[in-house]
């Protein structure tokens, strides 16, 4: 017990306490949101049950961020075989536990002893990222080759195809192809390999559109620029148009946290989760906003600051997937909430309600801290990096 404490200890010494500042204050934040946002008597909803749920899971992430920030995370990437077969196993187990979300797909482990539902997607996400790292550090410099490309390409599309297969939760599956994306990008994959693929979404395209794509995710996507496939705003456009009013409500300083028009009478959708930015709007007006952007863009360039100061490509390419992941979150989240893109039902991190969201979250950042707190030193330098 000692030997723990003293870790924890070390932890809190020596490991990204700005970071951690920024995630507890934003979460905090998020946890006021969602009391304000949930706060309704017309509407049955256990306000309290949230609250409680969302601050436990931030009182467990803070621990594990602080356990995470002594652990070696190449230790763990270097099992690749075995993080493999997790994500298979733990994403399979939607077949079997799997319950639908408010968003209608097979995304969520239900289990009765938990007084919340486990999303996979949410930790495989983490565990992906340590796979792909790896393996492009132990090929980084023929990393461009077709048998390092094409390989890293196959799992990016297995573990695509297994959740849409599984849950049909294309909005989480989109996440995956972007972190792969940006850390092929950063990690060196030659330019041509990503005009080759341009080039080929651009001639499967039709196929993909016909084919691959439900007849509602078309017109969920053509909606937003074609008016008269829903000129009454009541199907596709609903949730989209009441987003952009709740926005327009809350004007500079918001009604009120607790008051919204919209917000606080049932009328906003997803309005602690998906569409917690919205609620922010017509509560806190464009000020709770701003102030939520500067928060979220903070964490982000932090993580991205100590990608930038680790010498270690294997841990680097970590940092750039975890930026990756939140960046692609939020660009989606509140593209959504402003009417720029059609609805996909993913968490704003650190403030939208859900225990798996804030607790991967704080694992992500957690993995950042623990890759400060000890940079591998420069194996083409003459000295051993310090803390």
């Amino acid at each position: 017990m000692g030997g723990f404490m003293n870790r924890m200890r070390e932890a809190a010494k020596k490991g990204d306490m700005i970071l951690l500042a920024l995630c507890v204050i934003a979460s905090l934040f998020g946890i006021v949101l969602i009391a304000g946002t949930t706060t309704n008597a017309t509407v049955s909803e256990n306000t309290s049950r949230y609250i409680l749920i969302q601050s436990g899971c931030l009182i467990a992430g803070i621990f594990i961020y602080l356990l995470l920030t002594t652990f070696d995370i190449d230790i763990l990437a270097s099992q690749r075989a075995i993080l493999f077969a997790f994500n298979t196993i733990f994403i399979l187990m939607l077949l079997v536990w799997g319950v639908q979300g408010e968003s209608g797909n097979r995304s969520w482990l239900h289990f009765p002893f938990l007084p919340f539902n486990i999303q996979p997607a949410e930790v495989v996400k983490l565990t992906y990222i340590l796979i792909l790292a790896k393996s492009m550090s132990l090929h980084q410099t023929r990393i461009s080759s077709p048998r390092n490309v094409v390989p890293l390409t196959l799992q990016m599309i297995y573990i695509v195809v297994l959740i849409v297969g599984i849950s049909s939760d294309t909005g989480v599956a989109l996440i995956f192809i972007f972190i792969f994306i940006a850390m092929a990008f950063v990690g060196g994959v030659g330019w041509y390999w990503f005009a080759a693929a341009i080039a080929a979404l651009g001639v499967s395209y039709p196929y993909l559109w016909k084919y691959a794509i439900r007849t509602d995710q078309k017109n969920r996507i053509l909606a937003l620029y074609d008016p008269t496939i829903d000129p009454e705003g009541l199907d596709e456009m609903w949730q989209t148009n009441q987003n952009l009013k709740a926005l327009r409500n809350g004007g500079l300083t918001g009604q009120g946290l607790g008051k919204g028009s919209l917000t606080n009478v049932g009328a906003l959708p997803a309005r602690h989760t998906d569409s917690i930015f919205s609620a922010t709007g017509e509560q806190l007006g464009m000020v709770g906003c701003i102030l939520m952007l500067i928060l979220l863009i903070a964490i982000v360039a932090r993580v991205i600051y100590v990608a930038t100061r680790t010498p270690d490509f294997t841990k680097r390419m970590i940092c750039v997937g975890i930026a990756s992941m939140f960046i692609f979150q939020i660009l989606i989240n509140i593209g959504v909430c402003v009417g720029l893109v059609p609805v996909i039902g993913l968490a704003l991190p650190f403030f939208s309600y859900g225990g798996s969201s804030i607790i991967t979250s704080f694992m992500a950042v957690g993995i950042v801290s623990g890759i400060r707190m000890r940079p591998s030193p420069d194996i083409n330098a003459h000295y051993i990096r310090p803390y």
